[in-house]
């Protein structure tokens, strides 16, 4: 048995967005040496998933650990990919992504939902914004889900993590609002009525067009405090992945 680590974004044509996922992973610090792939659902040509596969089944690699990095169990693509790789049999969803030629074992991991590395994380990005904590509500965006079953995930992980991340700020309150369906501006409005500062935080891995133009548009006219500043770059975030392959290690050699 030789294991390896596949490690997949969603992509962007972004070159700075790819950037910042592969300096992540650059300090990825593993207790043990093995192969490490970075690969994309779309839109990076030549490090797509199948390259990836590809590159550590050429490097020898048996069973490949499957590190999903995207912020919810809720994403679509979270299911679609995990059937795509063969790690189960039917999609939860009509997927146009076609099955990937892989000879070895597939061990599928889990997405951000509500890590306690994330609320860190979360909170890091946004203390320089908060100036009186017993009067701010912290407000967790996320691109959430219109589909059945995907929507739930969404919620149950992102009002999770939210809970977390009150509790590490300090704060009076902390809730969610999601993008679809849009209930952003609702929830920022009644934290308002309760006479409490709102502190956006986008619950994105990198900025892009939903933190620079959809968030802010959502939000206009209204006051709340907002960076835009997401959860890449930060140190924890390999840590996050790096504990995930640790286990799924452990897992692995123990026969489960």
């Amino acid at each position: 048995m030789k294991p390896g680590v596949l490690i997949i974004s969603h992509g962007s044509r972004d070159k700075v967005w790819v950037s910042i996922v592969d300096e992540a992973v650059e300090h990825l610090a593993l207790e043990e040496e093995l192969p490490v792939a970075v690969s994309f659902l779309e839109l990076v040509e030549g490090r797509l998933i199948q390259d990836g596969i590809n590159e550590l089944e050429h490097a020898g690699v048996t069973d490949i650990i499957v590190i999903p990095l995207f912020v919810s169990s809720g994403s679509t693509h979270v299911d679609e990919i995990e059937y795509a790789l063969g790690a189960k049999p039917a999609p939860e969803r009509e997927t146009d992504l076609e099955p990937f030629q892989v000879k070895a074992n597939i061990h599928y991991g889990y997405p951000v939902d509500d890590d306690p590395d994330i609320a860190v994380m979360i909170w890091d990005k946004l203390r320089e914004l908060s100036e009186n904590p017993q009067q701010e509500t912290i407000l967790l965006v996320g691109h959430g889900s219109i589909h059945d079953g995907f929507r739930q995930r969404w919620i149950q992980g992102i009002s999770s993590l939210a809970e977390r991340v009150r509790s590490v700020s300090g704060v009076a309150a902390a809730d969610y609002g999601l993008l679809n369906p849009d209930s952003v501006r609702s929830r920022v409005q009644y934290w308002q009525e309760q006479g409490h500062t709102v502190l956006v935080a986008p619950l994105f891995l990198s900025e892009g067009y939903f933190t620079k133009v959809v968030i802010p548009a959502r939000l206009q006219g209204l006051e709340y405090a907002y960076s835009g500043r997401t959860l890449l770059p930060h140190p924890l975030l390999p840590h996050w992945i790096g504990e995930q392959v640790k286990a799924k290690l452990a897992a692995l050699r123990s026969g489960e």
